[in-house]
């Protein structure tokens, strides 16, 4: 449905002949509405409830990317070093090769920390983090943040 409601906003986009992102913003929500009343409701409900959870990750990344950049900037600008870098192994959930991928992507997009590696039989996900006040505390903010959201959004 979400293809359908991009191809949807597109159009009335094209229709109109403003490409703005107020009015795409316009035909996005005219084609939501349209897709709502021509589906099911549990189809439609189960469009929105996906379309509320991808909301509320990109908001829960972007405010974690603020953080992280945050505490790296402040690490730069203060003359004595914050820092105190370290490798953490963090169990997994996640099974599938996409949960793993997009887990390990996101922990290397937020400054502070990379993911290395995985370990073979896939239970483990090896992050190096520049700051490791708490190993412990690091992997719950890693499992009940990223991990959790990644799982609830692809499963």
């Amino acid at each position: 449905m979400l293809l359908w409601n991009i191809v949807l906003a597109v159009s009335w986009a094209v229709i109109t002949g403003e490409f703005t992102p107020g009015n795409f913003a316009i035909g996005f929500a005219l084609g939501a509405a349209i897709l709502l009343l021509t589906h099911g409701p549990r189809e439609a409900s189960l469009y929105l409830r996906r379309a509320r959870q991808a909301a509320g990750f990109a908001g829960f990344f972007l405010w974690e990317l603020v953080l992280a950049n945050l505490r790296v900037a402040y690490d730069i600008v203060t003359p004595r070093h914050h820092m105190r870098p370290g490798i953490v192994a963090v169990p997994l959930d996640a099974r599938s090769d996409a949960e793993i991928c997009a887990l390990a992507n996101l922990v290397t997009l937020t400054p502070g920390t990379l993911s290395l590696d995985v370990s073979p039989d896939r239970r483990v996900l090896f992050i190096h983090a520049m700051y490791i006040d708490d190993p412990e505390a690091l992997r719950r903010q890693i499992k009940e943040g990223f991990e959790r959201r990644v799982l609830e959004l692809l499963r």
